[in-house]
């Protein structure tokens, strides 16, 4: 059984689940209620990644948590990919792909990020079309503009030292 919590962040209610090996889900919206850990270890999890999230929000580089992340090895290998991506900046779903040495799988970079369950903290958000547009967001795409601009506001402060 996992752990469930809310937090309240400026583009809404998010929920956070975590298990005794870290993060595995953060969504939009209440969701479920909230479900108290089970144990100390997904506590730990779970406050762990509150504070990575209230870092996030205040433009502060947030520390991420052990994150739980279980896909296929191409949506793995993605999310591995949006991690590398630096705050503040964006790829488009061909330069992902070009990265992976997948050239032509835009589409398919696409799907893996629409299957990320760790948004915001595994920044599926940065990822945008060729001609700059922003794309798809589970969040909506007001929370995606939401997100770039508060990177770009912060961008000094987020970027790692």
């Amino acid at each position: 059984m996992t752990a469930l919590a809310h937090f309240r962040s400026p583009v809404g209610r998010l929920t956070i689940e975590a298990t005794d090996e870290g993060l595995c889900s953060i969504r939009f919206g209440a969701g479920a209620p909230a479900r108290p850990p089970v144990s100390a270890l997904s506590q730990q999890h779970v406050t762990a990644a509150r504070a990575a999230l209230e870092d996030y929000f205040a433009g502060r580089t947030p520390r991420l948590p052990p994150l739980v992340l279980r896909g296929t090895p191409f949506e793995l290998a993605v999310w591995r990919a949006l991690l590398a991506i630096p705050f503040g900046e964006t790829r488009s779903y061909g330069e992902l792909a070009a990265t992976l040495k997948r050239p032509g799988a835009a589409r398919a970079v696409g799907q893996a990020n629409h299957a990320n369950p760790i948004p915001i903290l595994v920044p599926c958000h940065r990822v945008v079309q060729a001609g700059g547009g922003l794309g798809g967001y589970g969040g909506g795409v007001e929370v995606k503009r939401w997100l770039l601009a508060h990177e770009a506001a912060h961008v000094p402060l987020l970027r790692p030292s």
